[in-house]
């Protein structure tokens, strides 16, 4: 351990991505809560997935692929919100087909990029590794306006999460803040994408939430508590994979899903004496 220390100390790139992480998890503690409380997962995936294509596009044309990534993640959150809300029938079908057809474009308009050097195993499961200097800016950027949009929100967001009914006969626009929500997670999916790639951007978005909403009280200290374990998870991963030359990434996420099974063990060894001393008493 001391070992990963000394070498944070000395080397910049282990500093740019443990501030990448810290950035990341405000982003993802922040996004994830909603799309926990809404349970969402699956339109969040269609986005996640959705990207590649808009990176592979960018690519071939010479652009920062990071570019392509935002303006792809923002279509596709638009497409799957307006489908969800006026045709929910054919939600799952339009979401899977998003998911397959973004991903296929991406994957040919790599390869086809003229001199083509890129790994894509870095888009598809990320490098914290490789985070510069412009990506830490870009990330801090995206927090910033996630930050504002949902302070300026918070009220409106919570009703359309909690009780979307109410929040219509309420006057609210219903729709636009849906679809509002939606472009949140879709630049939160976008920040993930550097530090865990697309394919496993979903678990960080979702575990850090999933154990926070075991023990928060309100939906603000749920988001506090996503936050701080999206961070201790980033780091600690960092830690590991660094000790034992594992993938960052993937030992972020294992690291991750740990954490949220014994949450839920937990949470039954809590439950367990309640019921036997209810049982005991009413006997």
């Amino acid at each position: 351990m001391d070992g990963f220390f000394q070498a944070l100390s000395s080397y910049s790139f282990l500093q740019h991505a443990l501030l990448a992480g810290v950035l990341a998890s405000i982003a993802a503690g922040i996004a994830g809560t909603y799309v926990v409380v809404k349970r969402i997962s699956l339109i969040s995936g269609g986005i996640a997935h959705s990207i590649l294509g808009g990176m592979g596009i960018a690519y071939y044309f010479g652009f920062d692929p990071a570019q392509g990534a935002v303006i792809s993640a923002l279509i596709a959150a638009v497409i799957i919100g307006l489908v969800s809300l006026k045709a929910r029938q054919h939600e799952d079908t339009v979401i899977g087909a998003l998911w397959a057809v973004g991903m296929a474009i991406g994957i040919v308009f790599i390869a086809r990029t003229p001199g083509y050097n890129v790994d894509l195993m870095t888009f598809l499961f990320g490098n914290i590794l490789l985070v510069s200097s412009e990506d830490l800016l870009l990330i801090a950027l995206l927090d910033g306006l996630i930050l504002v949009i949902t302070v300026l929100f918070y009220k409106q967001f919570l009703a359309v999460a909690f009780d979307e009914e109410h929040a219509q006969l309420r006057g609210m626009p219903v729709e636009f803040l849906y679809l509002l929500l939606l472009m949140l997670i879709a630049l939160t999916v976008v920040i993930l994408i550097k530090i865990v790639g697309l394919i496993l951007a979903i678990a960080l978005l979702t575990l850090p939430p999933a154990i926070a909403n075991r023990y928060a009280g309100s939906l603000a200290q749920m988001m506090l508590l996503a936050v701080g374990l999206g961070m201790f998870f980033n780091a600690a991963g960092l830690l590991v994979s660094y000790q034992a030359d594992l993938p960052t990434g993937a030992t972020i996420v294992l690291i991750a899903g740990a954490a949220y099974l014994l949450a839920l063990m937990g949470r039954r060894f809590e439950k367990a004496p309640a019921v036997e001393s209810r049982g005991q008493s009413s006997s």
